[in-house]
Parts: C-alpha cells; sequence; structure tokens
C-alpha cells in the first residue's frame, strides 16, 4: 500500500484529507509542521507528500528540497497565484487549490503516483521550447509526442482550436528536430486568397499570369532544409492540394509557369482545427493527400480543458507585458483570479493574451488587477452542479458537529460561511476565502445559504 505524508496544520482540512485518501486504498501519516514531520518521519519512506503552502515554521515548499526524489504536492489558495506558480517552479509536482475538490484530489494524486518514475521529468512547468507552459496532464502528452516526433521527418498533424498554440507546437517540433538550424516558415492557408496561394506557396516565372512581372521562389523551396508549417491547411483549393502531394510524394516543386522542376527537402507540419476525415468524405480535400499528412497526430487540448496551466500562463502573461508596456510588476486581485479561473475562454490563449495586456494598460499604478478589467464575459461560466446534494441537506450535514470524511469545495466553502458568518463581516469573510464580496454574494445565493440575523454587516 502507497504512504502519503499529510502535512497541513488546520486539523478539519489534515483529517478530511487522511480519511479521503484513506477510504481510496492509501495509507496517510499526518503531521501538523515541517518540523513535525521530519521530527518523527524519514521522508524517503513515503510515496508522496502532500503539504500547505503556508505553515507554522517553515513553508511547504522547504520539503521540497528535504523530500528528495520524493514528489510533494503543494496545497495553496487560488488568492496565491504567484506563490502557486513559483511552487512549479521550486520543484514542486503539481499544487492542488483550497478549499479542494476531492475528486481533483484523487485525480491528482493517482496521475502522480502511477507516473512516479517519470515525476523528475516534469518539474519545470515548461518542457517543450519557445514558450509552450504547462504542467496539466493533457500537455505533458503534448510534450511527450513533441520528444519523439520531432528528431524524425514524419509530418505531424496537429488539431486544435483557434488559438491554443498550433504555431507554437510546429516551432518546439522544428526548435527539437536536426533540422533546427535551418528555417521554418510557417504560412496560414486561411490569410492568402486562392488566387494567390498556388504562387506564393510554389513560385512563379516571369509572364506566367497577369501581374508576374518578375519570377519569384515559393515559400516552400524556401523551407528547402527546414520545415514548412501550414496553418489552417482545410482551407487550400484543390489544385494546391494537388501541387502539395507532389512535394511530399516526389520531393520536388515546379513553379507555376516553369517546365523544370527543382528538388527540395522539406518536413511538412501542418494544423487545423477542421475535422478533415469530414472534407474528404465532402470532396473538399483530397483523401490522398489526408493520408500523406496525417502520420503523427497531436492534439492541442483548449485552454479550458487545461486546469491549473490557466494560472501559469496567466502569471507568464501578466509578467510579459508589465515589460512591454513598462509597467512595475501588478498582481491579479482575488476577483481576477477567480474569474481567470472559471472563465470557458473560447478564444484560449490567444484571448487571454488580449484580456491581460488590456488588464495590464488600464490598471491605476499600485492596485492590483481586478476582474473588471479584463473585459471577460462571464456568462460564459459553466457550473455543474449534477453531482451537488441541496444546500439545505449539505448545510444540515455540516453543522450537525461531525468532521466529513472529505470536503469538497462547495462543501469547505458552505461549512466555513456557516461557521464564521455571526462572527465575521462578509467583507471580512470574503477576503479570508480568496475571493470578492460579489462572488460571496453569488456563491450564497446558488449555494442557498442564508445570511443569519446574527451575521455582521459590511
Amino acid at each position: 500500500m502507497q504512504r502519503i505524508l499529510i502535512v497541513e496544520d488546520e486539523e478539519v482540512i489534515r483529517h478530511s484529507l487522511c480519511k479521503l485518501l484513506e477510504r481510496n486504498g492509501y495509507k496517510t501519516v499526518a503531521a501538523n509542521s515541517i518540523q513535525d514531520a521530519t521530527g518523527h518521519h524519514r521522508l524517503d519512506e513515503f510515496s508522496l507528500i502532500i503539504s500547505d503552502l503556508r505553515l507554522p515554521g517553515a513553508p511547504g515548499t522547504d520539503l521540497i528540497k528535504l523530500a528528495g526524489d520524493i514528489p510533494v504536492l503543494i496545497m495553496t489558495s487560488y488568492a496565491s497565484l504567484r506563490s502557486a506558480v513559483d511552487t512549479m517552479k521550486m520543484g514542486a509536482v503539481d499544487y492542488i487549490p483550497k478549499p479542494f475538490d476531492q475528486k481533483e484530489v484523487l485525480t491528482t494524486v493517482k496521475r502522480i503516483l502511477s507516473s512516479r518514475p517519470l515525476s523528475r521529468e516534469f518539474r519545470s512547468p515548461t518542457h517543450a521550447s519557445r514558450g509552450m507552459i504547462g504542467s496539466s496532464a493533457a500537455m505533458k502528452e503534448v510534450f511527450n509526442i513533441i520528444h519523439k516526433v520531432a528528431p524524425t521527418d514524419a509530418t505531424v498533424l496537429i488539431h486544435g482550436e483557434t488559438g491554443t498554440g498550433k504555431e507554437l507546437a510546429a516551432k518546439a517540433i522544428h526548435n527539437e528536430s536536426g533540422r533546427a538550424g535551418n528555417a521554418i516558415i510557417c504560412v496560414n492557408c486561411a490569410a492568402i486568397p486562392d488566387t494567390l496561394i498556388e504562387a506564393e506557396l510554389f513560385g512563379h516565372e516571369k509572364g506566367s499570369f497577369t501581374g508576374a512581372t518578375e519570377s519569384r521562389t515559393g515559400l516552400v523551396a524556401a523551407a528547402d532544409g527546414g520545415t514548412l508549417f501550414l496553418d489552417e491547411i482545410g482551407e487550400l483549393p484543390m489544385e494546391a492540394q494537388a501541387r502539395l502531394l507532389r512535394v511530399l510524394q516526389e520531393g520536388e516543386i515546379r513553379p507555376i509557369g516553369s517546365v523544370k522542376s527543382r528538388e527540395v527537402d522539406v518536413r511538412l507540419v501542418a494544423a487545423t482545427h477542421r475535422n478533415l476525415q469530414k472534407l474528404c468524405h465532402e470532396g473538399r480535400f483530397r483523401e490522398d493527400l489526408f493520408y500523406r499528412i496525417n502520420v503523427v497526430n497531436l492534439n492541442i487540448p483548449p485552454l479550458r480543458r487545461r486546469g491549473k496551466d490557466v494560472l501559469e500562463i496567466a502569471d507568464f502573461l501578466l509578467d510579459k507585458f508589465c515589460r512591454k508596456h513598462g509597467k512595475p510588476e501588478l498582481e491579479l486581485a482575488p476577483d481576477a483570479i477567480q474569474a481567470i479561473t472559471t472563465y470557458n475562454w473560447p478564444g484560449n490563449i490567444r484571448e487571454m493574451e488580449n484580456s491581460i495586456q488590456r488588464a495590464v494598460i488600464l490598471c491605476d499604478p499600485g492596485l492590483p488587477i481586478s476582474h473588471d478589467l479584463l473585459g471577460l464575459n462571464m456568462a460564459l461560466v459553466e457550473i455543474d452542479d449534477t453531482d451537488s446534494p441541496p444546500a439545505e441537506t449539505r448545510s444540515r450535514k455540516l453543522l450537525d458537529g461531525n468532521t466529513p470524511e472529505g470536503l469538497s469545495l462547495e462543501d469547505y466553502f458552505t461549512r466555513f460561511v456557516l461557521e464564521n458568518q455571526d462572527q465575521m463581516s462578509e467583507t471580512q469573510l470574503a477576503k479570508k476565502l480568496g475571493i470578492s464580496r460579489k462572488c460571496l454574494w453569488e456563491r450564497r445565493q446558488r449555494l442557498g445559504i442564508p445570511r443569519t440575523r446574527n451575521a455582521q454587516p459590511g
């Protein structure tokens, strides 16, 4: 049985986490501080250490060095974005938010323990080159495929929604390949008119068509010895598809209007957000070309499916745009962090870039970035309450005086509010939970938590 050390100074959370893990087949040992943990236990006897970030005495991140090869999972609040990202940079294998969701805890623990031999490989949040950021399971799979396919000359077909970073993935493949010393030529097929795409890609001779006043080398020839990245390849017209197929099959191109072909050595990486097989059935994409480019598939997950990567990317972009616009180091207010982590990001990373840059420009000096500066339409937040018990039932359960065996995110929120609202104001409650007063009010309404008559105003 795998042993897990839990270092947490809050008794309710410590007891709840132990019970949750023990019910799911793990053996747990608890400590209330790093001194307590190291004074009574050998850290190398555990398969995993779960520690709160803020502990009495030394912080939980000190366990990262003390634990050696034992993975350390850090617990932190949503209100500590920079601290959460810093823990990853210091070597934490992952982090989970407090209040925690028990399903997320179990999924994270299972993933860490099942990939224990790989835990050191993924200690840094950035694993592929040129700005690809992520430590989620989905992105680790992306990085693994990149590392495996990059040294080969295999054609790669990248799938992903608009704004997910398909071009970054293509550049990562190029930079890890033997062609890194040569050029990578990036072409957005949707941005070039159909009447010009063939001439742009394959070149043309002088006088081959109206307006061709001189010969011109195409982009495919410019990528000779390197990599050609064709974004939105599904937008290529059929004539251009036929010419591209010849490049892949014969390794040669013939410019428009020329009777001579020339050899080229090009590695193709293509990307699309469309279903190419469906386009083949509709007669809008050549089936033989599809089979030629569909050698290795790389699926880039949308931002809403990347979990905690959202925080890492937001922190990276915040630093980037503060430097770009000459701003002092800015921080995100708790309500902005709440918005970033719950928003669906239909435009993915490109939309987040625009949102963070807008907030950096509009933010007043000396103040944190509030959620209203991000300009997000929070109607695009998905809330899944299908597995949640009624609020009245949950409230009675949490007030019956017994410590629950596993606190979900909403259970912990409900318990905290019900136990503290008579002694604390709404402002104090919101600050302790790391959210805005507006968010506190909205959660009260959604979870059915009434304010008592004795509750403190404000």
